[in-house]
């Protein structure tokens, strides 16, 4: 008799283990399931929403099924219209959520007119509908997803201001250099950046949004509002189902939860108290899984199986800007030294170009690459293997051809 593989989320993770093995999946999303990497060049108008469907699975997407309730005894997920699903294996692959910062004017989850999240497709199309040329659009957080957002807007023409709480944009992925590289590039694509500054409240008019309050009393007029603040792993229906849970829902090296009958991937996992919310980690956990349940039973609680393990992800962040003059950037580990490391940095000011590598003994610990990401591929793979770096002169980690 087979296994019966339920998953629960049809996001990169949930799909990538479909196209794998013989699963029910279900998605509550009513689209085909998507490259959400690819949004902002959607809302952009780069490309049309159907081109960045994802190759479907061995088995149709349930689409628009909200799974509401897991019973761990009867091993069944019931959905929101009343249907039970049973399984033998139990895959959570249930994505994050947008954070919604606290500002007066928001209420919960119930958003004024005109202000919206940047996480689905739905919102990408919505904005879409929005934004047109002399919008007023103001994009609340300056990190990957808010830069992402702004550039999109200010290609469908909107008057763009892009806020951001911390001291840079990308801080968690850049090093002040390559920030302040990247901020004049947004700028010439027309976006006005206001850094060290805290959004603190939202103004309205019957219901739609009007301006945005800054901490300092500065308001910003508003007529679309996109909150890109961040995410938070969805973990709800696990808590609920009495799993382990801190940040995300808790998972071993076999990717399993306090339930070796149910599993966890993607956005919602947290293995080895991290939470990667990036689509490398999520295909690489997806391929593992694949693997482990492809063995067959799983071995007791806390036990020390011998087949696949996931032992993490290095994973690689890359952006590309659009505009008259677009712009890539690439930043892996950790590109802010300590005391100690080694640095080696190249700068071409008239092609704006950066390149960063940090080096702490024998081994390359992070990177920052912008406008010329020919060395990326060596340097990724140098980094990815964490293997001792030849006895060569450092600069050669930052030729084209990565020394080889």
């Amino acid at each position: 008799m087979s296994t019966r593989i339920v998953v629960v989320g049809g996001g990169t993770a949930g799909l990538r283990l479909a196209q794998r093995l013989p699963v029910t999946l279900l998605g509550e999303e009513t689209h085909t399931p998507y490259n959400r990497v690819l949004l902002a060049d959607v809302l952009a108008g780069r490309y049309a929403p159907e081109v960045i469907a994802l190759p479907g699975g061995r088995e149709p997407v349930r689409r628009g099924v909200r799974a509401v309730r897991i019973d761990r005894a009867a091993r069944t997920v019931e959905c929101a219209d009343g249907s039970l699903v049973g399984y033998d294996r139990l895959v959570l692959a249930t994505g994050s959520n947008p954070v919604l910062p606290p500002l007066r004017g928001l209420r919960g989850a119930e958003l004024p007119e005109g202000v919206h999240p940047f996480r689905t497709l739905d919102d990408c199309l919505t904005l879409r509908e929005l934004v047109r040329p002399g919008v007023r659009a103001v994009v609340v957080g300056g990190g990957l997803l808010g830069v992402s957002a702004a550039r999109a807007l200010a290609a469908r023409g909107a008057e763009v201001v892009l806020t951001q709480q911390g001291e840079r944009l990308m801080e968690r992925q850049l090093d002040a250099r390559a920030s302040e590289l990247l901020r004049g590039h947004v700028e010439a694509l027309g976006v006005e950046v206001h850094t060290e500054c805290r959004v603190s409240g939202l103004r309205q008019r019957d219901g739609a949004v009007t301006a945005v309050e800054l901490a300092d009393g500065f308001v910003l007029d508003a007529q679309v509002v996109v909150l890109a603040c961040g995410v938070r792993p969805r973990t709800a229906l696990a808590r609920e189902a009495g799993l382990e849970v801190r940040t995300g829902i808790v998972v071993d090296d076999e990717l399993r939860t306090s339930d070796p009958r149910i599993h966890a991937i993607g956005d919602c996992a947290e293995h080895d108290g991290r939470v990667y919310g990036l689509a490398g980690p999520a295909l690489e956990q997806a391929d593992v899984l694949a693997d482990v349940l492809a063995a067959g039973d799983p071995a007791p609680a806390g036990g020390a199986g011998s087949g696949p393990r996931y032992t993490g992800t290095r994973a690689l962040t890359r952006l590309t800007l659009g505009g008259s003059r677009p712009l890539d950037l690439a930043a892996f580990g950790e590109a802010t030294p300590r005391p100690g490391d080694d640095v080696v940095q190249l700068t071409d000011a008239t092609r704006s170009a950066y390149r960063k590598v940090v080096v702490r003994g024998d081994r390359l610990v992070g990177g920052v690459l912008l406008g010329d990401l020919a060395a990326v591929g060596a340097l990724a793979r140098a980094w990815e293997g964490d293997e001792a770096l030849p006895e060569a002169p450092l600069l050669h980690l930052l030729t084209h051809d990565g020394g080889s």
